[in-house]
């Protein structure tokens, strides 16, 4: 335990650490009050799917630009300003809701620009955590990264829950936009070293050509983003648009708030293991981690009781976090630092590009066809993903590196 909370000890690391954990918790409480929010609205799972969809949509729109920013502009600086607005989004949103003025056109404008700020701080944030640590300490500080986001999953959600069902959804939304400013404090608070601050460009388009062309030099990235492409798209559309209406006539609310969180509960107890585990094939182990992602879908689809749904959440959240922590280290160990954030740029893009479409068709189809149907289908394609990525050599083959002990940051 001593040496996986190593990095803990850099005072820049750590900030960004609390800082990533309070806008996980931001993050994980905002979709729960938003979801109830809309249905209480409109009481339409479609209405639902264009809210979060939009979001999503905004999200792939923007990613490549954030990729590119975070490689021109300092990093600690983006995360700063879209904390800051992202808050004040939030805020609207929770005097809409509180004021008994919202309406589907104004959460859907709100989901845009929110998904605009989260594609601009996503490559930021995570190209950053390399250039806090030394390179003996990137496994122990990707575990310690993810569980302080998990830790902070696992509170928005239960709270999401919790606050919507006791005082409603405009006073979690509240809530929110005040733990996004202590993040944004905690990022200003952050500085970067010396040796990390990147270099000025001027050219954009070069810059994004580039960053592709090391996206597809490496056939194991590519592949695995296909899989998530598929993947990301079935369990959005499964959990976040129809799980909701599953719940408001199965379980409750509250305790669907419960169960979103106990993902991360499982993610907690595998990071508590993951950065002692020298495994060789890591990347092959997390790919085929991603098969239990289908869980959730076929529990949804049986309407069981609290503990079943926890159950296949638990074991998800729990296979997942190796799968992040091989990915991020694979990352990490072979894409050169200049260019790491429009690689992650291209990953984000590629793994979320078919999310809106997941997420609004995911309604219609219930309607259709079934909710039961729709949600087997979606256990079906993320396990016909998953298989198909485990086939390709790149991705079995794929080594974890020894790294050379190296000297501390120019700022600890």
């Amino acid at each position: 335990m001593t040496a996986t909370l190593a990095p803990l000890r850099r005072l820049t690391f750590r900030r960004l650490v609390v800082g990533r954990s309070l806008a996980t918790l931001a993050n994980a409480l905002a979709p729960v009050a938003l979801s109830f929010a809309v249905l209480d609205l409109t009481g339409s799972l479609t209405d639902l799917g264009l809210v979060v969809g939009a979001r999503s949509l905004a999200n792939v729109a923007a990613l490549l630009f954030g990729g590119v920013l975070a490689d021109r502009v300092r990093r600690g600086l983006i995360l700063q300003g879209t904390t800051v607005a992202s808050a004040v989004s939030q805020g609207l949103l929770a005097l809409a809701v509180l004021a008994h003025f919202a309406s589907l056109p104004l959460l859907i404008g709100l989901s845009l620009v929110n998904g605009v700020l989260a594609a601009l701080s996503l490559p930021a944030s995570a190209a950053l955590l390399p250039e806090t640590v030394p390179a003996e300490e990137l496994l122990a500080a990707n575990a310690v990264k993810r569980l302080g986001s998990n830790a902070g999953f696992i509170v928005g959600s239960s709270l999401g829950g919790a606050l919507v069902a006791v005082v409603g959804g405009g006073w979690a939304l509240a809530l929110d936009g005040a733990v996004l400013l202590a993040a944004a404090l905690c990022y200003l608070a952050a500085r970067l070293p010396a040796t990390a601050r990147p270099a000025e460009r001027s050219r954009p388009i070069a810059e994004l050509r580039e960053g592709w062309q090391e996206f597809i030099a490496h056939r194991w990235v590519w592949v695995v983003v296909l899989q998530f492409l598929v993947v990301n798209a079935a369990e959005s559309g499964a959990v976040t648009v129809l799980g909701p209406g599953v719940a408001d006539a199965t379980i409750g609310r509250a305790a669907w708030g419960l169960v979103l969180a106990v993902p991360m509960v499982g993610a907690v107890a595998a990071g508590l293991l993951v950065a002692k585990l020298a495994l060789r094939r890591a990347l092959l182990v997390g790919v085929a981690a991603v098969l239990t992602m289908a869980l959730p879908s076929l529990a949804l689809a049986a309407r069981p009781g609290v503990l079943v749904l926890s159950a296949a959440m638990f074991t998800t959240g729990f296979a997942m976090e190796f799968f992040g922590v091989a990915w991020d280290l694979s990352l990490q160990q072979n894409i050169p630092a200049d260019r790491l954030a429009r690689v992650y740029s291209f990953d984000a893009l590629g793994s979320f590009l078919a999310l809106p479409l997941g997420e609004m068709a995911a309604g219609p189809l219930a309607a259709r066809i079934g909710t039961r149907t729709t949600l087997l289908g979606s256990a079906g394609l993320i396990l016909l993903a998953t298989v198909a990525a485990l086939a390709d050599r790149s991705v079995r083959e794929l080594a974890v590196r020894e790294p050379e002990p190296v000297g501390e940051p120019v700022l600890a």
